[in-house]
């Protein structure tokens, strides 16, 4: 995988997206290592999902868009959507080696695109979608997941959890250190 300062060269748009999808895979995996195996797989009641669950549909998700991206279907023929929300996965690892493979799926993905292939059409379940849309609505479902499997975390690790970004009343002690390392607007 080239690192974003590669990639930074033919497309910024694209260097800026990897970074993005990385500090989100980062809080996701720094969140679930706080887990127990039985935690992850403990929802908060019977209409709402595990962490497994979530983790095993954003995998599926990112494997089967980002799998062949310019010239298929982003729905491929092959994906089972409604199973990803049915916990049948044996371990921790198991789980973890899907995660990787969707993740893997969407950083080559991304690493591969040409500046020309931003203005390229591609289709989500038959219908039309810009590459940059494509990329900007996959951002916005990882996110919006991403925080479902923190909250989950957070919760379950109880007094355990360490705080993954600014803890509660360090915001002006972190800004402090940011403006000693980058120097004040």
């Amino acid at each position: 995988m080239q690192s974003s300062s590669n990639i930074e060269t033919s497309h910024p748009f694209v260097a800026a997206t990897i970074q993005e999808f990385r500090y989100y895979k980062s809080l996701a995996d720094r969140a679930i290592a706080q887990i127990s195996d039985e935690q992850l797989r403990q929802a908060l009641d019977a209409n709402t999902n595990s962490v497994l669950v979530i983790v095993k549909h954003l995998a599926g998700n990112l494997l089967s868009r980002w799998t062949d991206f310019l010239t298929s279907d982003g729905e491929k023929p092959n994906r089972d959507r409604d199973s990803e929300f049915i916990d049948d996965v044996q371990s921790r690892g198991d789980i973890l080696a899907r995660w990787e493979a969707g993740w893997s799926a969407l950083f080559s993905t991304l690493t591969n695109l040409q500046p020309v292939d931003l203005e390229k059409t591609i289709r989500i379940r038959s219908e039309p979608h810009t590459v940059y849309r494509a990329i900007q609505r996959q951002l916005a479902h990882t996110a919006y997941h991403v925080g479902q499997i923190v909250q989950l975390c957070r919760h379950w690790a109880g007094d355990h959890w360490q705080v993954l970004t600014i803890p509660r009343g360090g915001s002006k002690e972190f800004l402090a250190k940011k403006r000693a390392e980058f120097g004040p607007k």
